[in-house]
């Protein structure tokens, strides 16, 4: 298995356990799953007491989405144009570690274009986006993207592939 981490942070951001969708050569889509997650339910066999009944720990199910949780993902929140100043600073910081990890002139300026591009999109529909930073929650890390399928209830994440590194598990 492969775990991509932020090049910045460190902090896991996805796997290949899942299927990764290429976006325009600079970003990847995962769909996501609601997932219940539940508490630990265990039955010893013996019968509570009339006093012991309302002493009950209250654990209950709860729903999540897979890549969130399973990440260990944290929401953030910007506005249009605080994302659009984050990103800046991101895509500089990218594009710097791109070229220290030896990358050609033309693969570093293929992916501004391409970034340039999909930036646009991101923009376009802002009120759609959700955004989570790794588990650090290091400011200066990938912003990872949700939003939902045109059905309305499928959530999918949005990477920014050159913003991540493979390691191997």
């Amino acid at each position: 298995m492969i775990i991509y981490t932020d090049i910045i942070t460190g902090d896991e951001i996805i796997s290949d356990s899942y299927d990764l969708i290429d976006v325009d050569g600079v970003a990847w889509e995962v769909d996501c799953a609601m997932i219940v997650e539940g508490a630990v339910h265990v039955d010893t066999g013996a019968n509570a007491s009339a006093e012991e009944a309302e002493e009950g720990v209250e654990d209950a199910d709860v729903k999540v989405n897979n890549v969130i949780n399973s990440f260990r993902l944290q929401s953030t929140s910007f506005d249009k144009k605080s994302y659009l100043t984050y990103l800046k600073g991101y895509m500089k910081a990218v594009k710097k570690a791109l070229q220290d990890a030896g990358k050609s002139e033309e693969e570093v300026k293929e992916f501004e274009t391409k970034a340039q591009g999909f930036a646009k999109k991101i923009i376009a529909n802002f009120k759609d986006w959700e955004f989570y930073t790794g588990e650090s929650m290091n400011p200066d890390g990938m912003v990872v993207l949700l939003n939902y399928r045109e059905d309305g209830t499928t959530p999918y994440v949005v990477v920014w592939k050159h913003g991540l590194k493979a390691m191997k598990v």
